[in-house]
């Protein structure tokens, strides 16, 4: 299986290519951002009409990242359904590869912004999980070492003349920020605050894809001269 190695607080984890997060020792898989049902949402809003297959997209590259890893135990970290009403749009299909995923296994739904997290699809509900020396939770808080998701990090790079755009990993020293697993997430630029603002000197980013790779996560450009004289200006 494709992955990247990171390590957080002492522990080797493993950034997959999926976006999924595997810690070996523990038998945990996480996941952040299902976002299921986005396209009902979107229909359901009157938004854009999108092919309505995303749901059952995500849950089978979560299932391919359960046969690879086997874990005892899942953590989806908020965000799982896109609203809620979203889960009325999950047909029985999706049920049945969702209870097929949970069998003999601790599962935990975390709470996100988007949803309460659901409490009819099995598993067990949280707003905070802690394993280890790390905690799980679905935005970055105060406490760490943590690891967490929201903010659908996204990196923009220059390669070979064109610009590539690809769902990553961020960390450093104190936390994980999770890429979005949902099949039509979009993302944040990983320089943009507050992902920049989290993420402190040294940090890296794990592409996802077939071959996830790290690289150095860029510091925002000083402002220039002129922008500092008139913020001082400003500021008097």
């Amino acid at each position: 299986m494709n992955s990247c190695d990171i390590t957080l607080a002492g522990q080797s984890l493993r950034a997959l290519g999926s976006g999924a997060l595997h810690w070996p020792e523990k038998a945990l898989l996480v996941v952040s951002d299902l976002h299921l049902g986005k396209a009902e949402r979107l229909a359901r809003r009157g938004g854009a009409i999108l092919p309505p297959y995303e749901t059952r997209d995500t849950l089978l590259r979560l299932e391919a990242d359960i046969r690879a890893t086997d874990p005892a135990r899942i953590i989806c970290l908020g965000d799982s359904l896109d609203d809620d009403a979203a889960r009325a749009g999950i047909g029985p299909a999706e049920i049945e590869t969702i209870d097929a995923m949970q069998c003999g296994r601790d599962w935990i739904w975390i709470t996100g912004n988007h949803d309460p997290a659901p409490r009819d699809l099995g598993g067990r509900v949280a707003e905070e999980a802690v394993l280890g020396p790390l905690g799980f939770r679905h935005i970055a808080g105060d406490r760490v070492p943590e690891i967490s998701g929201h903010y659908h990090p996204k990196a923009r790079l220059a390669l070979g003349g064109r610009v590539v755009s690809r769902r990553c990993f961020l960390h450093d020293a104190n936390r994980i920020i999770m890429p979005a697993y949902g099949t039509y997430t979009g993302g944040l630029d990983w320089t943009a605050s507050p992902l920049a603002d989290l993420m402190h000197l040294g940090a890296c980013a794990v592409l996802t894809g077939q071959r996830p790779c790290k690289v150095p996560v860029p510091r925002p450009a000083p402002p220039s001269t002129t922008a500092r004289r008139a913020t001082r200006r400003h500021a008097v």
